[in-house]
């Protein structure tokens, strides 16, 4: 890919306007989502932005209309923040805001509507089960096998997150899951590598920043190790066959182009280590950037510095839904007769 150093991407900070970095907010994810958003206003600060922290949680979403804000960069993750709602107000609000719109938001933050899609364009991402209650869940077994990737259908940040590798450990996995959702997923465990792929860009403008390949302790990328641990191991590039991190790289933009996704997003799989198979699990359209995220790790590789990745960002806010013209009047014009 391009050395994002040459790239014409970077917009006058003068042009932006008043800039609300959202932050915090009532998900399970609040505390990651300060920490994302403490970076990102920082980093807009010091490229000379007018850029303000602004917590949903806190302030009424109206206030950023009546405070002359005329963008709005979405550090929030999970539920209020990822999912469609803060985008759908930022809309009838008439704010420019980075990232998906409103339906992309929704669609990726329920894993089993995002995986329902896929299978539909016959990408391929593990055989799964919905379940909401504990028969439901045992069925999994008979119907998937062992061992199985169990997680919340409508959660981040690895939170809820569990293997089952018997019966007693599914139904543990399966109650730690139920904290977070009404709605649990339950996938074929995928035995690999597992790997990342940040997004930039739009549409046929999109494009994949380098592979990353995750090694956390034993195998648990969970959320202490995600954001809070030392142990984990990042590889980016990732150390993959130049063919095989294509074919990574033109899965994930197909998965994140499938959904709808617009701005930035990152697309995690696993790639299997029987055949190196890539298996697609799930795409994030705010993703973290704390000092242990992904995306800003990726974009360093392709030369594009922390602060100006968010200043690339906000210069990328849109609005998606663009206002209803009135229907044209077939006898508008129509002499009389």
């Amino acid at each position: 890919m391009p050395d994002l150093r040459t790239s014409p991407m970077l917009p006058d900070p003068r042009t932006l306007g008043r800039v609300a970095v959202l932050l915090g907010g009532a998900s399970a994810e609040r505390e990651v989502s300060l920490m994302s958003g403490t970076g990102v206003l920082e980093a807009l600060r010091s490229r000379g932005v007018d850029a303000h922290a602004f917590d949903p949680s806190q302030r009424d979403l109206g206030d950023l209309r009546r405070e002359g804000f005329d963008r709005a960069f979405i550090a929030l993750h999970g539920r209020f923040g990822e999912d469609g709602s803060v985008q759908g107000a930022l809309e009838l609000l008439r704010i420019l805001y980075t990232g998906s719109g409103v339906l992309a938001s929704a669609m990726a933050m329920d894993k089993t509507c995002t995986k329902d899609i896929w299978l539909a364009r016959g990408l391929p991402t593990p055989a799964f089960r919905r379940a909401s209650d504990l028969e439901g869940a045992r069925r999994a077994i008979n119907e998937l096998g062992l061992p199985l990737a169990v997680k919340p259908s409508r959660e981040g940040s690895s939170l809820g997150f569990a293997r089952a590798d018997s019966l007693s450990s599914l139904e543990a996995a399966f109650a730690q899951a139920r904290q977070y959702d009404s709605e649990v997923i339950i996938e074929r465990f995928i035995d690999g590598a597992e790997l990342t792929v940040a997004i930039l860009g739009s549409g046929a403008a999109a494009r994949a920043l380098p592979v990353i390949e995750i090694r956390a302790p034993s195998g648990n990328y969970d959320y202490q190790n995600k954001y809070f641990g030392d142990d984990t191991r990042y590889l980016c590039p990732a150390p993959l066959p130049p063919e095989v991190a294509r074919e990574v790289a033109e899965l994930s933009l197909a998965a994140y182009r499938a959904i709808g996704c617009e701005g930035w997003g990152r697309v995690d799989l696993m790639l299997a280590r029987a055949d190196s198979k890539p298996w697609l699990l799930e795409v994030n359209t705010s993703p973290g950037m704390t000092g242990h995220s992904l995306v800003p790790m990726a974009a360093r590789e392709a030369g594009l510095s922390y602060e100006d990745l968010c200043l690339s960002l906000i210069g990328s806010a849109s609005l998606k839904i663009s206002p209803a013209r009135p229907a044209q009047d077939p006898n508008q014009g129509a002499s009389a007769s």
